[in-house]
């Protein structure tokens, strides 16, 4: 996957998650993970691209590791969707499992990063 399909892939997400987020019902907990989920969500494509324009190896690695605590949290909000049976299950599960795999990509990112740096 090349840099301009990954930061469409992460602009999907966030915009997928937004609407999920709009969705959940108005109760105390459902405006809270609303706000909460929009956040981060949002954060992932963000962040990406300011990655993509990082003027350093070390700033790259940084605003990735943002990414990933974006991505990470993202997956805790939709988990806990699930768990409060706040939304239908069949719902919530594909956008999981898509926060899941960003969060490892990135994360395998950051380590091939991380290794190029190390053998400078």
């Amino acid at each position: 996957m090349n840099k301009e399909e990954l930061r469409k892939r992460t602009y999907d997400f966030a915009r997928r998650c937004i609407k999920l987020a709009m969705a959940l019902p108005s109760t105390r907990l459902g405006k809270h993970i609303e706000g909460q989920l929009i956040r981060c969500a949002t954060s992932v494509p963000a962040n990406y691209r300011a990655a993509l324009v990082a003027q350093s190896k070390a700033a790259f690695i940084a605003k990735i590791s943002i990414v990933i605590e974006e991505a990470d949290e993202s997956c805790f909000w939709l988990e806990l969707i699930i768990d409060e049976e706040l939304l239908r299950k069949d719902l919530v599960l594909p956008l999981l499992s898509e926060a899941k795999e960003l969060a490892s990509i990135f994360v395998k990112s950051r380590m091939t990063s991380q290794s190029d740096q190390n053998h400078k």
